[in-house]
């Protein structure tokens, strides 16, 4: 991988390589994971053992992270941490978004 990222080129990997999954990893350094995420109709993922990072290439809808429920759009950057329940909900058909997951197991902490 170059150092560049553009999200066509990330979008076309996934719909090349996904095999039908809605995710794919195209990216590690150190701790950091780079993925690109495009749920279809419904977003089945479950709490993670990292922290992440979310940030929205394309698409609007609802954010449900905990108790909270947030609107987003593109380039909304969106913060889970490791464990929490998490998922889009009511989002575009064109939805697809940038995932960062990075640090330890368990999530990092404030100091």
């Amino acid at each position: 991988m170059s150092t560049a990222l553009a999200p066509a080129d990330a979008l076309a990997a996934l719909a090349a390589g996904g095999g039908g999954k809605p995710g794919l990893a195209l990216f590690t350094h150190g701790s950091l994971a780079v993925e690109v995420y495009r749920p279809v109709d419904r977003d089945r993922q479950t709490p993670h053992a990292r922290d992440e990072v979310y940030v929205v290439i394309a698409g609007r809808g609802m954010f449900h992270c905990g108790d909270e429920r947030t609107a987003f759009g593109p380039g909304a950057l969106l913060f889970v941490p490791a464990g929490a329940e998490h998922r889009f909900e009511d989002f575009s058909d064109d939805f697809s978004t940038w995932v960062l997951f990075y640090g330890p197991h368990g999530g990092e902490h404030d100091a």
